[in-house]
């Protein structure tokens, strides 16, 4: 059974083609970007084979999943003859709100469901949503499944994901801490305890997706009780561009000092804070440890700073559950950067974590980073979220329990 996974951004289209049958394989991925410019390009490849770009005009997101498809169905580049044999469509969705506790089966009432959460993630669920309106004009009659970013971090119960303003706000507005990357949290735990013999819903696991945009998240026997993004993904852990926890009231005071916008405010805290604005240099994390390698002290303090807030909500997090039993790192830089989580896990022993600088030399592949017989288990876990679209999708369009 073949799908059709995709991401659609602002200007953007990602998408990945799964064939699950007794496994998940995948065919072919690619990256549609610049949609709505002229120099709109297409970058595709067919696993084991070379990619293959493509420069032309994309208008608007249907016009780029036709051009998808039609990259799909290729005599050269394809991988499928007939554009019929993709059986359902799996879509990340950013934001369920609180409607949301799983993956759904996409019907008209989802569609109003999602459109409602527009306010509260303007920059990503219209988009996504465009992909869903443009697969219902280009093939009307295949299944589609929404896969949202919050679903995971519905369980988390109320004295976590409330803030302390007037309860009114949350009445009126829904105003609450949601969390985001839920998919990764919870394919990472999921696969390191199949990796490792352990019981996913009878542990507790802190699993850290650290990339340009990162969070933590606190899962005790099989359900998040807590996770560092909220309302946005601008609260939590310091990120690549965006400034993570702050003192409101520095808020306050640079828009009055610097006489900043709302937009100026919004763009200042996510867009120029971070590890970018810290160092001076690059959101890039390799670009700082190379600057703090050649002396660079604001690459290197923004290097500490980093490791420093993961620490942070790792020890508040063991304590939120009386203990954790798991420690895994996914995304760009928990998969890729040794030097980043020997920052983390250096000085955590005393949570029972026995880390092994020589096992921490793994970039990319799945590893264990702790000693043997470590009381507390650190592993590196590489995240990937289009797989749990695709087999969510296939669970729902047929009823069937598919796992990893």
């Amino acid at each position: 059974m073949k799908i059709l996974v995709l991401n659609c951004g602002s200007s953007s289209i990602k998408y990945q083609l799964i064939e699950i049958s007794a496994e998940a394989d995948l065919k072919a991925k690619g990256l549609l970007d610049r949609i709505g410019l002229p120099t709109s390009e297409l970058t595709h490849q067919v696993t084991g084979k070379d990619k293959y770009k493509l420069s032309q005009e994309v208008s608007d997101h249907q016009i780029g999943i036709n051009l998808i498809l039609k990259t799909l169905k290729d005599p050269v580049y394809g991988v499928i003859e007939d554009e019929n044999e993709i059986v359902a469509v799996g879509h990340r969705v950013a934001h369920g709100g609180e409607n949301f506790k799983t993956s759904a089966l996409i019907t008209e009432a989802v569609k109003r469901d999602i459109e409602k959460c527009i306010e509260l993630a303007p920059l990503h669920n219209p988009a996504n949503l465009k992909g869903i309106l443009s697969i219902e004009a280009i093939l009307p009659k295949v299944p589609q499944v929404a896969v949202f970013d919050t679903s995971f971090h519905q369980s988390m119960p109320n004295f976590s994901y409330l803030y302390a303003i007037p309860y009114e706000y949350y009445e009126k507005y829904k105003i609450r801490r949601y969390g985001f990357h839920g998919t990764s949290h919870k394919y990472v735990a999921q696969k390191a305890c199949r990796y490792l013999g352990k019981d996913f819903d009878n542990i507790n696991i802190i699993t850290c997706h650290l990339g340009n945009g990162s969070s933590v998240a606190a899962i005790q026997k099989g359900k998040s009780v807590d996770t560092s993004m909220g309302f946005t993904p601008l609260e939590g852990l310091m990120m690549g561009t965006r400034s993570g926890d702050v003192d409101l009231g520095v808020l306050l005071f640079m828009a009055e000092k610097e006489n900043l916008s709302i937009a100026d405010t919004n763009a200042m805290f996510n867009k120029k804070s971070g590890v970018c604005g810290i160092s001076g240099i690059s959101f890039d994390m390799r670009d700082v440890e190379q600057a703090a390698e050649n002396g660079n002290k604001r690459a290197q303090l923004a290097l500490d700073m980093y490791a420093y807030r993961v620490k942070k909500y790792i020890g508040a997090y063991a304590a939120a559950m009386g203990g954790v039993d798991l420690i895994v790192f996914a995304g760009g830089i928990g998969e890729n950067d040794r030097a980043t989580r020997k920052r983390i896990l250096d000085g955590l022993e005393f949570l029972g974590i026995q880390f092994d600088p020589e096992r921490n030399t793994t970039r990319g592949k799945e590893a264990i980073l702790t000693r043997p017989g470590s009381p507390v288990v650190s592993m590196v876990m590489p995240t990937n979220e289009e797989l749990v679209i695709a087999i969510d999708t296939f669970n729902i369009v047929t009823n069937a329990d598919f796992t990893i």
